[in-house]
């Protein structure tokens, strides 16, 4: 089991849907979160892609001197840049980390944000370039470490003896993650990657994704991992979770709402669909809980205003450690997870559920290797005790 956090570039706040509480999108701000999660012992973060956030690999790599064995899951948007090139930056960021670096593949949904960035294509042509976009990548950087070149001709995409200099530390390259609900986007990562993501859906639809997805590698004679991305409220007690989830979203008003759920209406992407279909705009401030509890802990009011990810597991540590456990019962193996704010959260997370996870989870988390004394001593003389309460 791995577990890894988020480095929220698109800005942060205590509430959603409005400037209260909010936190911009600043470089000590993500240092922050990054040292954080380093210390804390988590696997590596996420660094998001698109028009709402800073660019994943400048962040990423501005955060290598800040971290010693923190991951970067950064976000690979095809299109935007030459596969060749794209191949270069990850070896060279790879190199320059020690070898941290993860590479999430996206293809992207909203045709508006594709526009704006020059990319016209429709849905299954996005899957096609995809495809040959990461093959062009994979093969580059495998390659890099006996010095071959590559040539490749596809139908969006193609290279003329492409060559890597500087081998990336990874071998045959940094491990590629993709998340997709079409049958497009399954193939795509029977196909090729190493990690397929799933949203945050109830474990019997998680199920069947993973089901058939590897049923496809399996075809191919391949086989990958499987995680989940999801938003986490995590509190001592389940109704001061709950009371949390509600104050998380104390600020939002219908009409907010609504205008979230006809932009998200727009795009083709089929993961988005599924996460609109779960709360169905559903929203009742007096009782959060009404209509978008849709699995045992597992809520969906962040997707009211949110796009991508937008549910998350709610409830005391021991409920939101079985939940974890549930979905690792179904195969999946990496933990990509959120929480507002996410630098409190962060700490709230790792403080509270680390010490129920697996055991061999726990012995490798830098911060429980630690021998104390924990805690603020007291009366200048005592260790402080566990409570008994």
């Amino acid at each position: 089991m791995k577990i890894l956090w988020f480095i929220p570039t698109h800005g942060d706040s205590r509430y959603l849907g409005t400037t209260r509480g909010a936190r911009a999108a600043s470089f000590d701000y993500f240092k922050q979160i990054a040292i954080a999660a380093d210390s804390l012992g988590y696997e590596g973060v996420l660094i998001p892609t698109g028009r709402s956030c800073e660019d994943s690999w400048v962040i990423a790599s501005s955060l290598i001197d800040a971290t010693r064995r923190l991951k970067f899951l950064v976000a690979l948007r095809p299109g935007l840049v030459a596969p060749a090139q794209s191949a270069r930056m990850a070896a060279t960021l790879d190199r320059l980390s020690g070898g941290r670096l993860l590479v999430n593949l996206v293809t992207g949904g909203d045709a508006d944000e594709l526009a704006g960035d020059g990319q016209y294509l429709p849905h299954a042509e996005r899957y096609e370039q995809s495809s040959e976009f990461i093959r062009i990548w994979r093969e580059i950087l495998a390659r890099s470490h006996d010095g071959e070149t590559l040539d490749f001709k596809g139908k969006h995409l193609s290279v003329d003896r492409a060559k890597l200099l500087y081998p990336p530390v990874q071998r045959p390259h940094p491990p590629v993650f993709f998340g997709g609900s079409s049958e497009a986007a399954h193939e795509l990562a029977a196909e090729q990657v190493d990690t397929y993501l799933t949203w945050g859906e109830p474990p019997e639809a998680v199920a069947a994704k993973v089901a058939d997805v590897r049923r496809r590698a399996e075809a191919r004679g391949r086989s990958l991992s499987f995680g989940i991305r999801l938003h986490v409220i995590v509190r001592e007690t389940e109704d001061e979770a709950w009371d949390a989830a509600r104050e998380l979203v104390s600020h939002l008003d219908e009409a907010t709402v609504a205008a979230a759920q006809a932009k998200f209406s727009q795009m083709d992407s089929v993961g988005q669909r599924r996460m609109a279909e779960l709360h169905q705009g559903r929203f009742n401030r007096a009782n959060v809980r009404e209509g978008l509890e849709i699995a045992p802990n597992l809520w969906a009011g962040v997707g009211l205003v949110r796009g991508g990810a937008g549910t998350a597991l709610v409830g005391n540590p021991q409920q939101v450690a079985d939940r974890i456990k549930e979905y690792a019962a179904l195969g999946l193996d990496h933990f990509v997870l959120s929480g507002y704010p996410h630098l409190e959260e962060a700490h709230r997370f790792a403080e509270l559920v680390f010490p129920l996870l697996p055991i061999s989870l726990r012995e490798k988390l830098p911060g429980q290797l630690l021998t104390g004394p924990f805690g603020e001593v007291v009366a200048n003389g005592d260790v402080p005790r566990v409570s008994q309460s």
